[in-house]
């Protein structure tokens, strides 16, 4: 008996859908049933076209008779995190996690594998599919060569490494290595690929991925100066904005304060620990700052994140004096280390370029959220493991017009101030700016006190002169002229931090 035409199309096509070579290969998933989605064709007004015969394998077009199935969205945890509070989801470094809902910047909403949900801080998390490198403690990513030279030289280790995307190569690296053979010094390499797709340092070493070509060099210098011992020590977790998604109102009695790390104006800095993390602990001097204010202003202040912003966690708002919990970077002020690091730094024109543009960076992060610092100086930046830090906000407003007035009673560092501060107590971002041009100026010096010992009156006469800074010496003239761009009298004239960024990242181009 002949089988109708019909059924053995349909035979044909079940064949095709429910399952086979095609779907071996990863081509398409087979249909829930079948059966409904072979007769939906067939009542299609037995129209071939209602399919994509694409090699083929069958497939629904629009007839809404296998609905899309939502994509999963999975990442993978980057670092430990130890949920802060109730609605807050840990971390297991290396475990995957789907995504439920980003509608926040720096916390996500995921699930766990045991059907837990909670928030996580973005940034701990990376795409699944696009772990890449990232989840090696050597891997710097976008890293300059002189960021690299400064995190290696700092280490003082023998063989100490990091590897880096090349800024000459797109899809390329570069393996930057610490030794010691007739001084200290940082060696770049670039790895190089074969016709054959794999990677190399020197001919008789070729491995098929970058992890394997690190792993033989790790036993065999193969050419390079030394071999490549270990990653920098400092590969800590990134500070998350906030200890957790809404938790700015830190007890005092989950604070353990430690020793004294400095003093201001603004009062004495302890560091200190939460659980197991060190952070900086601000005991404000009772007078100095309107406390009602500053509180309202942290809950805004502890979203903002950048990897030169030195972080604030929260406040401790239930006792007085105040306490502002911020993170602790571990080498202090800029300004103090450039003093102590002086003979090391003050002929390295590239790293102090680098030290510039990181501090350029968290600035331009200000200003794109209308932040004004108001007190920008080399002794309010921070010295981290791999980055520097733009920190102290307690004089930071947040503003909508990007300008406000001071009131007549208010303090600020003369020797730092822009002309129309010094007449009408007029702060923007722009004031920022200049003030970010004798911050450059202490950086090429290593930390001199500008104007040396004139004092304040003479300052301001100087500055509503037009006459600035002198050249410093060993500041090359095009790091100069950045400056004197920045010290432009009328603030419309000078540039944008966004601006100042790109112009200094072109002053560093070596790979």
């Amino acid at each position: 008996m002949t089988m109708p035409r019909r059924y053995s199309t349909m035979k044909r096509l079940l064949k095709t859908v429910g399952g086979g070579s095609s779907l071996e290969g990863g081509s398409i998933p087979p249909p829930r049933n079948p059966m409904s989605f072979i007769f939906g064709l067939i009542s299609n007004n037995n129209n071939a076209s209602a399919m994509d015969l694409n090699n083929g394998v069958g497939a629904p077009v629009g007839n809404g008779l296998t609905p899309d199935m939502p994509q999963k969205r999975v990442v993978r945890a980057m670092y430990d995190y130890k949920a802060a509070q109730k609605g807050d989801l840990s971390l297991v470094q290396d475990e995957e996690y789907e995504v439920l809902e980003e509608t926040e910047e720096h916390w996500w909403k995921l699930r766990d594998k045991h059907g837990n949900e909670g928030y996580s801080p973005s940034n701990y998390v990376k795409e699944a599919t696009d772990i890449g490198l990232h989840q090696y403690d050597w891997y710097l990513g976008d890293a300059t060569r002189q960021r690299a030279e400064t995190i290696l030289m700092r280490e003082e280790r023998e063989g100490c490494f990091v590897v880096r995307n090349s800024s000459s190569t797109t899809g390329m690296y570069t393996i930057s290595v610490y030794c010691s053979m007739s001084r200290p010094q940082v060696k770049h390499y670039h790895i190089q690929k074969d016709s054959d797709n794999k990677y190399y340092l020197s001919h008789n070493i070729k491995c098929n991925s970058i992890s394997e070509l690190i792993y033989k060099h790790q036993y065999n210098p193969g050419g390079l100066c030394t071999r490549l011992r270990s990653a920098p020590l400092g590969n800590k977790p990134p500070a998350t904005a906030g200890f957790s998604r809404d938790k700015w109102d830190i007890p005092l009695n989950e604070i353990t304060l430690l020793e004294e790390i400095g003093s201001g104006q603004f009062g004495v800095v302890r560091r200190g620990k939460y659980r197991n993390l060190d952070v900086a602990v601000k005991m404000m001097k009772e007078g100095t700052m309107s406390e009602d204010e500053f509180i309202e202003e942290a809950k805004v202040m502890t979203k903002l994140q950048h990897p030169n912003l030195v972080q604030l966690y929260g406040v401790c708002k239930r006792q007085r004096p105040v306490y502002i919990i911020t993170e602790f970077l571990e080498y202090g002020s800029l300004l103090h280390y450039l003093r102590q690091k002086e003979k090391t730094l003050s002929s390295k024109t590239d790293t102090l370029i680098d030290m510039c543009l990181q501090i350029c960076e968290g600035m331009a992060y200000l200003e794109k959220e209308k932040f004004i610092h108001r007190d920008l100086a080399a002794r309010n930046c921070l010295v981290g493991s791999k980055n520097i830090k733009v920190g102290d906000f307690g004089l930071a407003r947040y503003v909508v017009d990007d300008e406000y007035t001071g009131s007549g009673g208010a303090k600020f560092p003369i020797k730092w101030a822009a002309p129309e501060v010094l007449n009408y107590m007029r702060f923007s971002s722009k004031s920022d700016v200049w003030a970010f041009g004798v911050l450059m100026w202490e950086v090429f010096t290593c930390g001199k006190m500008p104007y040396g010992r004139r004092k304040n009156a003479d300052v301001v006469a100087m500055v509503q002169e037009g006459l600035v800074l002198d050249q410093p010496r060993y500041c090359p003239h095009n790091v100069y002229q950045v400056m004197r761009e920045c010290w432009e009298q009328s603030a419309d004239q000078r540039p944008s931090f966004h601006d100042l960024k790109t112009e200094i990242g072109r002053l560093n181009t070596e790979d």
